[in-house]
């Protein structure tokens, strides 16, 4: 399954050439990681309070593709790929209608209070797993 995300775009959001600066193409991406979290059921606040973990992002490989513009409406999509121990990868990408923007694959990893990798919490792969619209993509 695919979770879509949508933002427009604001005047705050650009340079001075008008068009999204290249940095906040990652602050979207962070609000759909966010957004796909959530769809999961899974509340990171509480996750964190619990001692399950935070996610911090440990790998980005980024394409940027065409540019976003002063008030478009961008969709920002998310896909789940795989994990292993403490490791999820999603694709991630934003598109203005059918045109394709930005793509970029993203490693997590889930970090305990020490700071330290530890397994992802097991209601996210239980949850990931008995989901089929959370299937790894081929």
């Amino acid at each position: 399954m695919t979770h879509i995300h949508r933002v427009r775009v604001y005047y705050e959001d650009t340079d001075l050439a008008g068009i999204v600066y290249y940095a906040n193409y990652l602050k979207f991406i962070e609000r759909g990681r966010s957004e796909w979290v959530r769809d999961l059921g899974m509340d990171q606040a509480q996750m964190k309070a619990d001692g399950r973990g935070v996610f911090a992002v440990r790998r980005v490989v980024a394409d940027y593709l065409a540019p976003a513009r002063f008030d478009d409406l961008l969709d920002i999509r998310t896909d789940y790929l795989h994990h292993s121990g403490a490791r999820l990868v999603l694709r991630q990408s934003v598109s203005r209608c059918d045109t394709a923007l930005f793509t970029a694959e993203v490693t997590l990893v889930c970090l305990g209070n020490s700071g330290r990798p530890q397994p992802l919490p097991r209601e996210m792969i239980e949850k990931i797993g008995e989901n089929p619209r959370f299937k790894p993509l081929v």
